[in-house]
């Protein structure tokens, strides 16, 4: 049996961060390959013509993608 050491995560739950092409706020997180990968949530903006498709909002991002807001 070997174990895996993983650092704490830089971001928590509810926390605004920002990345290249937008910001947002943090809703879940879980370890990937030795760091963290975080599904940040970004504001919806104005509702578009044809309506909403669905979860366009949500994007999975490495940690050393992200920056505290």
């Amino acid at each position: 049996m070997t174990a895996t050491l993983t650092k704490r995560p830089l971001f928590r739950l509810m926390q605004q961060v920002s990345f290249v092409g937008g910001e947002g706020i943090v809703r879940s997180y879980k370890p990937n390959a030795g760091t963290w990968a975080y599904l940040v949530e970004m504001p919806l903006g104005v509702d578009p013509i044809f309506g909403r498709v669905g979860a366009e909002t949500m994007v999975l991002l490495n940690e050393a993608d992200l920056r505290a807001a």
